[in-house]
């Protein structure tokens, strides 16, 4: 049997075989695919066998219909644990639907996280969750297209990165150089605050929005060029939380050049391409005109316990937590979550899982994104997150699909981002 880190007091009363045990049941809530929650479910069995009176069930819902099963299910039906995306937590916190972690547990997720990815999992400086994946993003290119166009490597800058969507379009085989995506509100504004990053610039800055700014501005600019001349096509760019769409199924089908996208499609790209996923490679995003180095948006999950659970059941729900992220509880000598995350192409955000996966993250699709990680901003994570997101979405999509100007498109988007983050802080 695998010995895994305990907690400074396995404090959660939950000492496997402890003879007075009361018999508690937890509940998982994720928007896995079967068969990453049938990974879970075993983890979970592999628990349970070490403490049987703690029954765990796992449940998914897909991920447009998670953030509402949550609120909707607040209060006694609600699931004791929740996998949630970072931008959540402010809102969950305040409408107290989510409980703050033990001592023990914050302790650890501090010293074992970097200190970024942890901080995206606090408000106001009390941990509320245990971060597992963190995602960022890359430039992800047809290898074959780039040597039909003759076209040597990826791009390094903004100049380059035109030149080639330029060459890699053929409007006669309906190729397009360079693939926008739209109808999801992440994957849309997410490659934006990576161009955006990557020009110097931020969303958001002391929590501030400065989409007003000379370097927001050269990305709407990128973007009208890239769609007026042809070189992106709207209506090949269409995806939802899944990837599922022409966004995906173009690229898989050699019609799209490049793209920028998170490391957790990887999955999806070998189920379409097969052999051919040999083609892909990835990396840094293209620096721009005002910036200095690459960078990346990065955000995380973490999962957390809903406030409205018995006491046993918090208690019961963070000693599973800790032990399915503790070290030495998954195959590889990392943690249980990380073989899970592994399983998907995702990248684990504790250091420790990080190192025991070592081999693994260095292989050619992945160290593309592993390289990007030490210039990797966080997406800002404040009160009105989520409605600032699908507004900024809206507006790149409409200036994608040629119904307003970059200058336009600023303008509307800055307001938006004022008056909504205005509006939650009140």
């Amino acid at each position: 049997m695998k010995t895994w880190k305990v907690l400074p007091a396995l404090i959660l009363g939950l000492a496997a075989g402890a003879a007075d045990a009361e018999p508690v049941e937890v509940s998982y809530l994720t928007h896995w695919s079967p068969e990453t929650v049938a990974l879970l479910e075993s983890a979970a069995a592999r628990y349970s066998e070490e403490h049987p009176d703690v029954t765990i069930s796992v449940r998914a819902v897909p991920f447009g219909d998670l953030l509402t099963t949550i609120r909707s299910s607040a209060g006694t039906s609600a699931p004791t644990i929740a996998g949630i995306y970072d931008l959540w937590l402010p809102e969950l916190v305040r409408d107290g639907l989510v409980a703050p972690a033990p001592e023990a547990v914050a302790e650890d997720v501090l010293a074992g996280w970097p200190s970024g990815i942890a901080a995206a999992a606090q408000v106001d400086g009390t941990l509320y969750g245990i971060p597992n994946e963190v995602n960022v993003y890359a430039l992800n290119y047809n290898k074959a297209l780039f040597a039909e166009a003759g076209i040597d490597g990826p791009p390094a800058n903004w100049e380059e990165f035109l030149a080639d969507a330029e060459a890699l379009t053929d409007k006669g085989a309906g190729q397009q150089g360079f693939g926008l995506i739209n109808s999801w509100s992440a994957g849309v504004v997410h490659p934006f605050a990576s161009f955006l990053a990557s020009n110097g610039g931020t969303l958001i800055s002391d929590g501030v929005p400065a989409l007003d700014s000379p370097q927001a501005g050269e990305v709407f600019d990128l973007y009208e060029k890239l769609v007026s001349n042809g070189w992106s096509v709207p209506a090949m760019g269409t995806a939802d939380a899944n990837t599922t769409g022409p966004f995906l199924d173009n690229f898989v089908s050699g019609k799209t050049g490049m793209i920028v996208m998170a490391n957790w499609w990887e999955s999806a790209l070998k189920a379409g391409m097969g052999d051919a996923f040999e083609n892909v490679g990835t990396a840094p995003i293209p620096v721009g005109p005002s910036g200095e180095v690459s960078s990346s948006i990065s955000y995380t999950w973490q999962t957390v316990v809903s406030a409205s659970a018995s006491p046993e059941e918090q208690a019961a729900a963070w000693d599973f937590l800790a032990w399915l992220n503790g070290e030495g509880t998954g195959e590889g000598g990392g943690s249980a979550m990380s073989d899970i995350l592994m399983s998907m192409g995702i990248l684990p955000s504790r250091s420790s899982d990080v190192a025991a996966n070592e081999d693994v993250l260095g292989r050619d699709f992945l160290a593309g994104y592993v390289s990007v990680l030490e210039n990797a901003k966080a997406f800002p994570i404040v009160l009105g997150g989520q409605e600032f997101t699908e507004a900024l979405q809206q507006t790149l999509e409409s200036l994608e699909y040629g119904q307003i100007s970059a200058d336009e498109a600023q303008a509307a988007a800055q307001a938006d981002a004022v008056s909504i983050l205005e509006r939650a802080a009140r």
